[in-house]
Formats: structure tokens, sequence, C-alpha cells
């Protein structure tokens, strides 16, 4: 087997690994929730009383009576020590879109010497780790390091299983001790009160009386990549910055589509199957899983849950998912362009708003130009998108995320709305003013008779639109893999609670008036769709036509990088849709974009230094060691008398002298410090950095297609790919 030592090891570790069997299965419902501490098993260890109480604050967001706490905490801690638990942890997301925990004992020395098993109502209530520690925007300093997590008793604590032990685990969010959120959870839960308000609201004035609280449910389809370890860990660019930053495409990628949908190679099931018991356990509602389209990518998505607990038990996914990669010998990426030349990944937010009493408040039911309901919460969607697009792009702008959008793979950076044939032709009819009817459901006959016939969708999919309608939800395909869905759920949610609140103000004015229900929601759509039907459009969303008619006839933004799309966060209007709604202060919101744009230029300055790194000690050394040996090999054969074509020696040398060269350009740009502002550096890492890294790439890239395998020490994109 030709190529470098070190690689045919790994390959050969990973054609002779023995592959995990298959569990025996086992009955869904015997795995579903064990590992939660759910509404049942807190109704069998809870008076009475203080279970109802608890039961009303998750339910209908009534609020939490702290004085049960301590009645609370005990049942929590004796459930948890019943499932072999030892250590508690307050679970919170900070601005890293990761997870955040400290481990406590629930051991509490007594004066004798002796220990008991104490978990107080206090410490279920309160936490404390350090404000300062964690990335805040300049609101917590070194002096200033108090912070708090305190109970999120709406999503369920639960028990987290490791080869070391058990840990009950307990959401909560995190504060500064000046108020402000320093977390993901916190404007999530304001975000969602304020969309609730403004709908009642609404629904009220439609004529409802008996209205249950509103909430956003959300579906994140989360995609990945799964390499083998053997590989990864000789990719110092994998190990540190997630995705590949030098490699030769293979001479097959995913150009014939036969891995999409294609029989799941039986190592990766074995994962997925141990990966859906472990999400089953913790009542995460795995429902798919599949093939992606490019080789070596993979699909998992959820049924849809309340947006809060979907939040949270998206974050235990990605980590299920890398924890379980690691117990089967892979390594799972979620960054979103792992590798260069084919698709990336990305997490489609399925989001959605509804209640108990009311139901999906996005449903259109089949005659959807008679459903006013509908289409004012429709309606409210289109304002809000139109509005707050570049908000949209903003809450979805990373370094990783920014080589998917705009590319024929993702959504283009231009956020609109698509409808489907059928509602774009109600919405165009009531800007018209004249509502007539909406396109009937045709029957799909296939013109077999032993198949059977079935309604068809009124309207098709749309894959180029950022934010399309499917059905009855929307769809942000916009977000990458490696996000927490947090950020776009708290946009989504804000802009829908601006929208509805002005819908709401203009209904009461047009009632005021004597103005009939039926025609002052006639009037108000028509004015929606006049101002910002632009918006809306069902073409396709990939092409250069799209657009310069977006930019140039229906002036909407075209963001294409993070480093023009942050700086929307620091816009008056934002910051006033943020304060008005309640959801993040003038401070908070500073702070995000402070962080936001330093994790930006940091991912890029740590990519660049892997680029310096690995030409100089990997790739340039394998250069010269090549050119070595074919100039000790035609030196050889020139003194038998046979003369050898020169022609490689000098392809491989002036690559490998333009390789050094575009490092040192990029060596000496990456020491540049002063920036006479934020946006300023952002836009020199976005436009001089990148390029430069691009420039060793190419030379790169270039080189491993000459190098003789047996020197070329990284694993390759053929390898790492294809070799499951």
């Amino acid at each position: 087997m030709s190529g470098n030592k070190s690689r045919v090891e790994a390959i050969n570790q990973i054609t002779n690994r023995q592959i995990k069997p298959f569990n025996t299965p086992k009955r869904l419902e015997d795995m579903w929730a064990k590992d939660v501490f759910t509404l049942s098993k807190m109704q069998e260890c809870l008076p009475k009383e203080i279970f109802k109480s608890l039961k009303k604050t998750i339910q209908t967001g009534e609020p939490l009576d702290v004085s049960i706490a301590d009645v609370v905490a005990t049942a929590m801690r004796d459930w948890a020590i019943s499932k072999k638990a030892l250590y508690y942890a307050h679970v919170f997301y900070p601005l890293t879109n990761s997870t955040a925990e400290k481990h406590d004992g629930f051991v509490s020395v007594q004066g004798d010497g002796s220990v008991i098993s104490e978990f107080a109502g206090k410490v279920l209530v309160k936490g404390e780790p350090d404000g300062s520690s964690f990335p805040n925007g300049g609101i917590r300093s070194t002096f200033e390091a108090r912070g708090y997590t305190a109970w999120d008793v709406t999503s369920p604590a639960y028990v987290m299983e490791t080869d070391n032990g058990v840990t009950l685990c307990i959401p909560t969010v995190f504060v500064s001790w000046t108020g402000e959120a320093l977390d993901k959870k916190t404007p999530l839960l304001r975000s969602n009160a304020a969309m609730n308000k403004a709908a009642r609201k609404v629904l009220k004035l439609l004529g409802h009386t008996n209205i249950a609280p509103v909430n956003s449910s959300c579906g994140a389809e989360q995609e990945y990549f799964l390499v083998d370890s053997n590989f990864a860990h000789n990719r110092p660019d994998l190990l540190l910055a997630g995705r590949t930053l030098f490699g030769k495409p293979p001479a097959k990628g995913q150009e014939f589509d036969d891995h999409y949908f294609g029989a799941i190679p039986e190592r990766v099931q074995v994962f997925m199957q141990d990966v859906e018991e472990s999400m089953y356990r913790l009542g995460i509602p795995a429902k798919t899983r599949h093939n992606e389209v490019a080789p070596g990518q993979f699909e998992l998505a959820p049924f849809f849950e309340a947006a809060n607990v979907a939040t949270d038990h998206q974050q235990l996914t990605m980590t299920i998912l890398r924890k379980m990669a690691k117990k089967h010998g892979f390594t799972c990426l979620l960054h979103e362009k792992p590798f260069a030349g084919i698709n990336g990944s990305g997490k489609h937010v399925n989001w959605s708003v509804g209640n108990a009493t009311q139901g999906n408040l996005l449903d259109p039911g089949d005659t959807p130009h008679a459903n006013a309901q509908f289409l004012i919460f429709c309606g409210a969607v289109i304002r809000g998108v139109h509005k707050y697009g570049p908000l949209l792009r903003a809450v979805v702008a990373t370094s990783s995320n920014d080589h998917r959008l705009g590319a024929n793979e993702a959504p283009p950076a231009i956020i609109s709305v698509y409808l489907g044939s059928q509602l774009e032709d109600v919405f165009e009819q009531i800007r018209n003013g004249e509502v007539k009817g909406s396109k009937a459901a045709q029957t799909m006959n296939i013109g077999v008779d032993t198949l059977p016939e079935f309604p068809k969708d009124p309207g098709d999919r749309n894959r180029t639109s950022p934010f399309a309608f499917t059905g009855n939800r929307f769809e942000f395909r916009a977000v990458g893999s490696g996000q927490s869905v947090a950020g776009p759920l708290v946009a989504m949610n804000t802009i829908l609670a601006e929208s509805l609140d002005w819908i709401a103000g203009e209904l009461e004015t047009e009632l005021a008036k004597g103005t009939e229900l039926n025609t002052a929601i006639q009037k108000i759509l028509q004015e929606i769709m006049e101002k910002h039907g632009n918006v809306v459009f069902g073409g396709n969303g990939y092409s250069s036509e799209w657009h310069q008619m977006a930019v140039e006839e229906r002036g909407l933004a075209n963001l294409p990088t993070t480093a023009d799309a942050l700086p929307v966060l620091k816009e008056k209007y934002i910051e006033e849709l943020f304060e008005k709604m309640g959801v993040l202060s003038p401070v908070e919101l500073q702070s995000r974009y402070e962080v936001y744009a330093e994790q930006y230029l940091l991912s890029i300055e740590v990519e660049a230094k892997l680029v310096i790194s690995m030409a100089k000690t990997t790739i340039y050394p394998a250069a010269i060691k090549y050119l070595s040996n074919l100039t000790s090999t035609i030196t050889s054969l020139k003194g038998i008398g046979i003369e050898v074509d020169k022609t490689t020696i000098k392809k491989v040398a002036d690559l490998a002298d333009s390789l050094i060269t575009e490092v040192h350009k990029l060596s000496d740009a990456l020491s540049k410090h002063e920036f006479e502002s934020t946006e300023a550096h952002l836009q020199y890492y976005a436009k001089i950095i990148r390029s430069l890294m691009d420039q060793v790439r190419k030379y790169a890239d270039a080189l491993e297609e000459e190098i003789a395998d047996e020197l070329w020490a990284l694993p390759t994109y053929q390898e790492m790919l294809f070799i499951k």
C-alpha cells in the first residue's frame, strides 16, 4: 500500500477495526426520558400542592414560588442519587455557542467528621460562577467578577452519565451581578415572553377569550461530518480549527449525488443508534437520520419542541454527537465547512408559534385566503423579516458560516421570504386589494394502479431561500451547524413580537373608528404587502440576477461576510427593537457585538497561524524532501547515461518558492495590530488575511498534486471522506 507511513498505519487500524455490534433494540417507551426529572416523576415525589405550584409555573409561565425550593431540591437530589449521581451542576450557555457547567458534590461534612448528602433549595435556585472569565463584551472585569446562575424551571433537570460517573444537570440562566444577561438563554426567555404578550393581544382583538400562553417552537436539523479519529488526530487544522485548511480535492466528490439518502455505512449506523438511545433517555425526540449530500456527511433531525427546551436539547445533541463519536473511533465535525469543494453543514431551524387553545398560529388550513388569524401572523412575519432582515443575517454571522452563505449549497446572504405559489398568490391578491380565493391542493396520481394516490402540497419547496414557509412553519436555513439556535430564535421571536405589537396597535385604532374587523385586517395586511412585499421571492436565490434585483430594485441588504453583517447589531433601529421589546438592553446588545467580533477575529487568527505553521513545518519540508529525492535520482540516472525530463523539478521548486513567499506575506500581514475601529479590523481580516490564507492554500494544494504520496504526511481528502 502506498502512502506516508503514519497514514498507512491509520488506514490499517481503520480497516482492521472491529465494528461494535448493534445493541439489542429496546422499546422506545422503556428508554424515553429515563434520565429526566419529568413532570410525572415530580408528581410521584412531591407533595400535591407543591407539585401543582411547580406545574403551573412550567406550563403557564406563572412566577416561581421560591418557598418551595427546599422541598423540590430534596426530591430532585433523592431522584438523582437513585440514579447513582454524586454531583450536581448548574448548566448554562455563555456567548460561546458551547455549554458550561461547574460540578459540586452533594456532600456536606458534619461536626463529627461524618458526611451526609445535602442539596438545599438555595443552591438549586442560585449558583455563582465567575462572570468575568466568560465572553461578556466589557460587562464584567476581573475586579468585577461576580456572576449568577439561576434555575430555569421550564427546562427539566436531567442526569448525564459518562464513564466517570453520573451528574445531576440543572438548566440555568447566567447573569452578571449588575443584572445583565451573559448567556443565550436569558434573551431567549425574554423574547418568548415578548412574543407571547404581543400574540395574545392580537388574538384577543380577533375575538378570542380563552387564550393559553403562546410559545415558539423549534426543530433544528443537525448536519455533521464523521472522520475517523486516526485521520483527524493527524490533521492539526481539524483539531484546532475544525476545518481543513489544506487539501486537494479527490477525483470523486459529490458530483454523482450517490451519497445523499444512500445506505448508511454499518459503522456509522451503529454510532447513530447509540446517539439516539442517549437522546431518548434524555427526552430528546430524535426523528430522522440519513446520509447528507457530501461524502462523510450525515443529518439528525428531531421532532419540534418548545423553543427553550429545544435549544437546551440542541446543545445536548451536539455534546452527545461529539462524545459518542469518540467511543466509535470517529471525530464529529460540526464546522460549517470542514472540507473545501463539497457541501458544508447547516442547521435548518424550523420555527413556528402556537398555544394550547388556538393551536399552531402559522397553520394556513385548507383555505388560507379565508383564515384571517393565519394571514395576520404570516403577515407579521413578512413585515418583520423585511424590516429586520439584516438582523437575521447578523445572528448567523460567524467566520465558519461565511464559507457556506452565498455558495450554491446554502441560502444567499440576502434575506428573503419564500411562501410557495399558493400563499404568494393569496398575499398578491391582498396587495391588489381583493381576495378571491386560494389554489386548492391537488391529488398526486403517479399513473400506476398499484401505487396510492395522495394529496399534493399546494406549494413547492425552495432550497435556495434562507427563510422559507414549509406548510405550517418557517424554516430558517442560514443557521450554521456549529451554532446555538438561541440567537436565531431570539431574533425571530423579537421581530415577530414587534410586528404583532404594531398590528395590535393598528387594529385598535381601526376598531376604535368603527371599522369592521375583517375590513381592518384587510387594510393592515394590504399595507404590509405594499411596504414590505419586496421581501417575498419565489425564484432561484442562487442566481446572479436575483442578487442584482434584490439590491438594486427591491432594496434588500446583501451582507456577504460576518465583517459586513455584525455591525448591524450597532444600528440604532436594532437597539430600539430589542429595548422596546424588553429582550436586550443597549449595554447587552453592545456586549454581543464586541464578543462576536472578537470571536470572528480570533477564529481567523487561529486559522492563519495554523496555515503558517503547517506550511512551514509539514508541507514545505515535504516539497524539499521530494526535490532532494528527485535530484538524487536524476543524478544517478544521468551517471548511467539516462536523461530525465526536469520539468517536474522546476514545477515543484517554483511551487515551493511561491508557497513560502505567500507564507511570509501572511505572517507580515498578521503582525498588524493597530486599527482605527473594530469594523476596520473585521474588514482587514475578511479581505486581507483570508485572501492571503487562500493564496498559501493554492500553492500547498498544487504541491499535494505533485509530491510523492509516501512523503505527504497529512491525511488526504480521499482518505478522510471515503474510508469509514
